[in-house]
This record gives C-alpha cells, sequence and structure tokens, in this order.
C-alpha cells in the first residue's frame, strides 16, 4: 500500500467550497478505474492538501483529478505541466506492510489535517529528531498520522478515532535520544500562527472538504 500527499493552489477566481465539494460522483468513478482508496482533500485559503492511499506505485493525481485543473495554477519545476506537487513524507507512526496490515478497524474513521510553517534554518533540525523518534518509538501514536513537507509547509494527517497499536515490526534505531520534553524540543522550529485571543499555535487545524473512504477495496481486497 503506497499513500500520497499532495498540494495545490486554486487560481484566484475559485472558490474551493464551490468548486470542488460537488465532484463525489465522477471522481469515485475516476478513483475505481485508478485503484485509489481513502482519499481526503482539505483546503486552507486558496491552498488544497490532497491525501489518498492505493496499491499502485507512482500514481499521480492528474491521472483522476483532472476534473479539477482547471481551476488550480500550474506548478513551474517539472517537464510537463502540473497542478498537483508531491508532498515529502517526513515522519509516519506506522507505515503499511501488507493490506491486511492496513485496513481501518473503525468503520468510518474521520480524517482530519493541521499545517505548520518551520523555520527555514531549522527544517533539517526538525527532519532529524523526527526521524529519530518514528525509528526509535514505532506506533507511538495514531497508525495513520503522518507528516509530510513541501519547503518549509508542514502538511499532518491523521484520523479520528485514533488506531493505537503495535506495528508489525521494529524501528530501524535501537537508540534512545527522544526528548523526553518533545513540546519544549519542537517549539523553537516553528514559525507560529498569530491568534486573535490565547498564545500563538504551532498547528493549525484546517478544514475537510472532501472524504471518499473506498470501503469497497477494504471489502474486497481484505477479509
Amino acid at each position: 500500500m503506497q499513500r500520497y500527499h499532495y498540494l495545490a493552489q486554486c487560481r484566484h477566481d475559485v472558490d474551493p467550497l464551490v468548486n470542488f465539494r460537488d465532484m463525489e460522483h465522477e471522481l469515485l468513478e475516476r478513483m475505481k478505474e485508478a485503484d485509489v482508496h481513502h482519499l481526503s482533500l482539505f483546503h486552507y485559503g486558496s491552498k488544497l492538501f490532497l491525501y489518498y492511499e492505493s496499491p499502485l506505485n507512482d500514481l499521480d493525481p492528474h491521472s483522476f483529478f483532472r476534473q479539477c485543473d482547471s481551476g488550480l495554477e500550474p506548478w513551474p519545476g517539472a517537464d510537463t505541466p502540473r497542478s498537483w506537487v508531491p508532498m515529502m513524507d517526513i515522519f509516519h507512526y506506522q507505515q503499511p506492510v501488507s493490506a491486511e496490515h492496513w485496513r481501518r478497524s473503525h468503520p468510518s474513521p474521520k480524517p482530519y489535517a493541521r499545517i505548520a510553517h518551520l523555520k527555514p534554518e531549522q527544517v533539517a533540525s526538525y527532519i532529524f529528531y523526527h526521524y529519530q523518534y518514528q525509528e526509535e518509538r514505532p506506533g507511538d501514536g495514531d497508525k495513520y498520522g503522518m507528516i509530510a513537507l513541501y519547503e518549509n509547509l508542514l502538511f499532518f494527517y491523521s484520523e479520528s478515532p485514533a488506531t493505537i497499536e503495535p506495528p508489525p515490526y521494529t524501528g530501524r534505531l535501537d537508540t534512545a535520544n527522544t526528548p523526553s520534553d518533545w513540546q519544549a524540543a519542537m517549539d523553537p522550529h516553528f514559525i507560529m500562527w498569530d491568534q486573535d485571543a490565547g498564545k500563538p499555535l504551532a498547528w493549525l487545524e484546517i478544514p475537510l472538504l472532501l472524504q471518499l473512504e473506498g470501503k469497497a477495496y477494504d471489502e474486497e481486497h481484505v477479509r
């Protein structure tokens, strides 16, 4: 099972609430053709954050999200035009090892997401700490929780209720260097979100725009 996470930018005259919420039927058909499952689309302002899973490798969202392209800004930096850019997995509580292992135990989990900005000079430190934590303490949080990165923008994906269970593997590190006061170690890494009331936030929860779980996949492939 592969996990995918992408970022897109809406055109200035496009409202994501209007343009991307009424596409469930067409998208379900294309997801079935592309073998895509557990798709979630979040938004913040004009930015779109896409998460989905598939047993296929290198499954680009342009192959099944074509109806969105006209409402998205083109993204430079590739040989062919693109609207979605990949975000890099820099942390996960667990990684899928099989379809059986990755099947949801909760019947209808609700995906949620948060975003944050790293200080550019702290990106390497943040990745270092998270790789260490990931490999020293696999399974320490929600089974489906993960963090992806684009430039200094972080996207945290998770599901509720959380699935807490030990992974069927051990981490790559046998050390125990993860800071005991994790919050104190992390706070210096962030550009905080200013809040009208209360203290500044490192992580900001963003709205879920679209959720398509792909239950047929679980029922057909894993029993």
